[in-house]
């Protein structure tokens, strides 16, 4: 459900270039890799993470940088 929102908030015109979607994707995309790994481990934990960082490789590849 989480990329279908991610998708659809991707399509739509935005004046700041999608960081405000950014950050509420990446606020409730935390919790949800956490109950993910909790629930099924972390190894498809690490594979939601990987999915979730390729939905929203720009705040990945600026935080990066930033590090």
């Amino acid at each position: 459900f989480w990329f279908v929102i991610a998708n659809i908030l991707a399509m739509t015109p935005s004046k700041d270039f999608h960081w405000r979607s950014a950050y509420l994707l990446i606020a409730v995309g935390i919790p949800i890799v956490g109950f993910v790994t909790a629930q099924h481990g972390p190894w498809l934990g690490m594979l939601v993470l990987a999915g979730g960082c390729s939905v929203l490789r720009w705040p990945v590849v600026y935080f990066a940088r930033w590090l």
